[in-house]
């Protein structure tokens, strides 16, 4: 009878439990449902509408995962498409990739918080807007979250310390602002702390240097001003990325257990601590474009696992010991634009295959890369303090001259923003935009939009540049000898190119434009002096220019000469063919190049305000100086042809034929690395016929049948594959999964750490 009544039990336990479990998948697949509503059915999610089966065995895509434990969702991962690009709509530039009006954050947040027993929730590129509402603690269990690439704004609610099981808080691409939150050390759980690439500003929380637990913090593409604490204390951090922030402290202690410090784009100042000379884990160090001084830590460069080590744009002085030791992994040094006198050490020595060097810009005692009078350096040294007082009083000067034209200007936005609801909250938040032409302060938009550009331009460290000059016609028939055919060097669709000799013996390369005459030539004058003010060591420099004002008919255009540094080694272009067989180079060398180009698209990106896209690239117009430094030319051009060639529909408001974004330039440099891998297009061969080539790398026979014979005998196949695949990803045809031009260089550089690294194998085989 007993064991009767416990089957009858275990019979009846489990017709019970059945019937629970169905309704639990049932409520929680209505939950999906709603979710997949209030996001607008968008199209990786179909699945959930046609799926009849149990939730829990959904199979996962690369857009969209669902993990089950014991019937509970534990994992919700989604990846839309939502990028954020913007357009025009009254004077203002808005998203046109996030959800509708009616899309309720809220109403969302309220629906997800019913999936109780969620851990993991990454939800990127959807196109979600408005603020994180508080309700958001309700998944007390969440281990993970990420809401990257969204459209979110405001600040981050004080609410989310209750989350104390979070491990990881990622919140990059968005338009959070305000302070950085002071509560973070309630998250005492927290390894990963990521809020890249938002609008916050505030100094740096001490209350992150009291979370243990930390391993990463990724704050970089901020607004974070003042002092960098002492991180001495999070012994478990690896990862710390500050990059492009106004911090102006002096470098603080690390913990030991760093391997990676990125620290670019700031203000820091003072000398670089001898402290980190000591950080052994350490492989990444980027300290460029801050204000550091002194002599480097000789330690810096003999650290045992450094692969990657730039100090480029400081004002480091003083000389390198010429006994100074390598790290057997270092693949990458940058020293450039300081004021570092004396030799260069042997182990930094470019004639060497080990490792790439950029020392150029210093007044070092070597002829080669552009080295400065050390006369130079010397006064900048004994003059920095003057200088650096002055130009905080110019930039006191400006600042308060921009706020005064500025603040008028913001009020009215803020009172006519006031006239829309929910979405225009939105768009007040993320994208205001200046007032038209006519503004009533009696100053342009784009003047302040300009004044913006010189004052990002100024703060990038361009002082001690060559000052851009306004040449006569008669200078440049003068340096052409009237322009004689023997100095005819080329024509493109940018206009002819002649070689010339100015009156002080610098060659030049002189560029013709006939531009539509559509707008006044103070504003194309303007436009000049900006672009003049991109100095960038892998950017062509734009010396002067010349206005032919003797053409005054609005039929012919305006007459313009841009001129620029003479490269005299050629273009890349030439150097990938087996035509010249002795000038073809290597894969190392391809690299070296590949890397400088990508910096400066970078730094015409993101480095300068408003940045400049459409940059023409093509192997064509990288050119290679004596040392087979890589240059771009022929970029910015846009920044003259969007103000100067547009059509005008009447009834319409102008339009520029100047479309292009950031994607675009991310896909011509896909081409870029495709013709670096494969060589030259063949006469006849375009496009087309390079995408139908990618294919064949996905075999070792298909990669030796398509890849340039000289890149397969001095490549190591792991770089080979790392490069590769930045390839195909730049040539997506889909621009949304393309990757920025950040992860393009940082792929770039590991290719070229690997290859370091086999190369130094080789020859120590060899030697052996």
């Amino acid at each position: 009878m007993r064991w009767s009544n416990w089957f009858l039990i275990l019979y009846l336990s489990w017709a019970f439990y059945i019937p629970g479990t169905h309704e639990l998948q049932s409520y929680q697949a209505q939950l999906l449902l709603q979710l997949r509503k209030h996001l607008e059915y968008p199209l990786q999610l179909d699945i959930w509408g046609s799926y009849n089966g149990d939730i829990c065995y959904l199979s996962s895509t690369i857009h969209m995962s669902i993990v089950c434990e014991d019937n509970f969702i534990t994992e919700l991962r989604v990846k839309g498409d939502k990028v954020v690009t913007v357009s025009e709509f009254n004077g203002f530039t808005i998203p046109n990739q996030t959800l509708s009006e009616s899309f309720s954050m809220d109403s969302f947040v309220t629906t997800l918080a019913r999936l109780t027993s969620l851990r993991v929730v990454s939800l990127v590129s959807l196109g979600m807007w408005g603020p994180l509402p508080e309700k958001i603690h309700r998944l007390y269990s969440l281990e993970v979250l990420d809401l990257s690439s969204n459209f979110m704004f405001g600040s981050v609610p004080p609410q989310l310390s209750r989350m104390v099981k979070l491990n990881a808080l990622v919140l990059d691409g968005n338009y959070f602002n305000g302070s950085l939150p002071d509560w973070l050390d309630s998250l005492s759980n927290l390894t990963v702390l990521s809020l890249r690439n938002n609008r916050f500003k505030s100094q740096f929380p001490s209350s992150i240097c009291r979370i243990a637990t930390l391993t990463d913090i990724a704050l970089c593409g901020n607004q974070l001003t003042g002092k960098l604490p002492d991180l001495s204390n999070l012994t478990s951090l690896h990862v710390l990325d500050l990059r492009e922030n106004n911090l102006d402290s002096e470098l603080p202690a690390m913990p030991q257990g760093l391997i990676t410090i990125l620290l670019s784009n700031n203000s820091f100042s003072g000398n670089i601590p001898a402290q980190y000379g000591n950080l052994s884990q350490l492989q990444h160090l980027d300290l460029s474009l801050n204000n550091l001084s002194g002599t480097p830590p000789s330690s810096l460069f003999s650290l045992p696992n450094i692969r990657y080590l730039n100090l480029a744009s400081n004002m480091l002085t003083g000389a390198l010991p010429q006994s100074l030791s390598c790290g057997s992994n270092l693949g990458f040094v940058d020293i450039s634009s300081n004021k570092l006198i004396g030799g260069l050490p042997s182990c930094l020595d470019t004639m060497s295959n080990k490792r790439a060097v950029k020392f150029g810009g210093n007044c070092l005692s070597t002829g080669s890369q552009n080295q400065l009078q050390r006369s130079y350096c010397e006064a900048v040294d004994t003059q920095s303090k003057k200088s650096r007082g002055r130009m905080v009083a110019i930039l006191v000067a400006v600042i308060t001259g921009t706020v005064l034209v500025l603040v008028p200007l913001a009020l009215g936005v803020v009172f006519w923003c006031r006239s829309f609801r929910s979405r225009r909250t939105f768009e007040q938040n993320i994208f205001p935009k200046a007032g038209q032409d006519n503004s009533t302060t009696g100053v342009s938009s784009k003047a302040l939009e300009n004044a913006r550009f010189i004052s990002q331009a100024a703060n990038l460290g361009t002082q001690g540049g060559p000052i851009c000059r306004v040449f006569s016609l008669e200078d440049l028939m003068e340096a052409t000898n009237n322009f004689d055919s023997s100095t005819f060097m080329g024509e493109g669709c940018n206009g002819k190119i002649y070689r010339g000799r100015l009156e002080n013996g610098t060659s030049v390369a002189i560029r013709s434009l006939t531009l539509l005459k559509k707008h006044s030539l103070q504003n194309l004058k303007l436009r000049l002096d900006l672009l003049s003010k991109l100095h960038h060591p892998h950017l062509v420099g734009l010396l002067g220019y010349c206005i032919d004002s003797s053409r005054q008919d609005d039929s012919s255009g305006i007459k313009v000469f841009l001129i620029y540094e003479y490269v005299s080694n050629g273009n890349y272009h030439a150097h990938l063919s087996e035509t010249c067989p002795e000038k073809v180079l290597k894969w190392s060398d391809r690299l070296v190049i590949l890397i400088g180009v990508a910096k400066a698209v970078h730094f015409l990106h993101t480095g300068v305000i408003p940045g400049n896209f459409n940059n023409r690239l093509k192997t064509n117009n990288i050119l290679l100086d004596e040392h087979r430094i890589g240059k771009l030319s022929d970029y910015g051009l846009a920044v003259i042809t969007d103000e100067i060639e547009k059509t005008e529909v009447k009834g319409e408001a102008p339009k520029t034929r100047h479309t292009t974004n950031l994607e675009d330039d991310v896909y011509n440099f896909g081409f870029i690395l495709l013709e670096s891998l494969v060589g030259p297009i063949v006469t006849g061969k375009g496009e087309a016929f390079l995408l139908n080539e990618m294919a064949s790398f996905g075999s070792q026979d298909g990669r030796r049948r398509i890849v340039d014979p000289i890149v397969l005998t001095t490549c190591s196949q792991e770089s080979l594959s790392i490069v590769v695949s930045i390839t195909s990803k730049c040539i997506s045809p889909e621009p949304s999964t393309r990757p920025s031009f950040e992860d393009v260089l940082w792929n770039l550089q590991y290719a070229a750490q690997v290859q370091a690294a086999a190369d130094s194998d080789q020859k120590s085989d060899s030697t052996s």
